[in-house]
């Protein structure tokens, strides 16, 4: 497995067999936003893959769509918005924890095992970090913007922003919005 610092470990090969690489893998960088900020959740989540750096994704706001799909009120996603940034943590991901995330993200049909919904697909975004800029991919909601979330949702994703060391005043902005 990958370690902090770009070294390769053992990791669990094919067999049960311990395989040591003599190379790093490669890492792809995922700017986390709204509940995804929380990093016990992105633990459990993404387990080998470390939190790197927060930063802002500048022209992009936090919106909710995809109301009516069912769920405990709309979901989080992000926008274009020339006018707006949105606080995000940036992960370097492993291999090994990029297709867990993406079944998550996709979300399950109930009793079908890895029948993903499609509701979200990756983009690529540019994310503003006091080390610099870094290219990193995050996900976008697959629906319409538009719906209010859930009070309980809303909490989490200001209870996620404000652990992970967002501004003040953008986790009020967030505890703020209607639901």
């Amino acid at each position: 497995m990958l370690l902090p610092g770009g070294t390769t470990g053992p990791f669990p090969g094919r067999l049960g067999r311990t395989v040591r690489l003599p190379y790093p893998l490669p890492m792809s960088l995922y700017a986390a936003y709204a509940g995804n900020l929380d990093a016990r959740l992105m633990s459990r989540r993404a387990p080998h893959s470390p939190l790197r750096a927060t930063g802002w994704l500048n022209g992009w706001r936090l919106t909710f769509g995809g109301e009516q799909l069912g769920w405990e009120g709309a979901l989080a996603t992000i926008v274009e918005d020339p006018f707006s940034q949105v606080f995000v943590g940036l992960y370097d991901i492993a291999p090994m924890d990029e297709e867990s995330l993406d079944r998550w993200e996709g979300g399950v049909l109930d009793g079908q095992e890895g029948a993903g919904l499609d509701l979200y697909r990756r983009v690529r975004v540019r994310v503003h970090t006091l080390d610099g800029e870094e290219a990193a991919w995050t996900y976008v909601l697959n629906g319409y913007e538009g719906g209010l979330p859930s009070a309980r949702y809303l909490g989490e994703i200001a209870d996620a922003a404000e652990s992970a060391g967002a501004p003040h005043d953008y986790v009020m902005e967030l505890r703020k919005r209607p639901c």
